[in-house]
């Protein structure tokens, strides 16, 4: 599993969010059941990145939600992501998307 999480994120620090997306689906199917919903808030937040690449406020605002609510009993670290800064930037995106917007900051996982 930690060769398809190092991929994902590094995927996303390069926004290859669809990639990220598949390496990190990878980690999670192979997960314990303890480690499945921060690896799936993962996934949710590269899919959010992704859909908001392609136009769709709906799929974008709808994968943040997921996001937060997966990634939250994770933070303030863990695995040595900054889970608290990446609910941050969730929380920013969110508002952004909220406000009629699709351009948001590349993640910094």
């Amino acid at each position: 599993m930690a060769e398809p999480f190092k991929a994902g994120l590094e995927r996303i620090r390069a926004g290859c969010y669809f990639e990220a997306h598949e390496e990190l689906e990878v980690a999670w199917r192979a997960a314990e059941p303890p480690e499945r919903d921060f690896l799936q808030g993962l996934v949710h937040v590269a899919v959010a990145w992704y859909q908001a690449g392609r136009g769709k406020p709906v799929a974008t605002a709808r994968q943040l939600e997921k996001a937060a609510r997966r990634l939250g009993p994770y933070a303030p670290l863990h695995r040595g992501v900054d889970v608290a800064d990446v609910l941050a930037q969730v929380e920013r995106a969110r508002a952004a998307v909220a406000a009629g917007s699709l351009d948001l900051e590349p993640p910094r996982i």
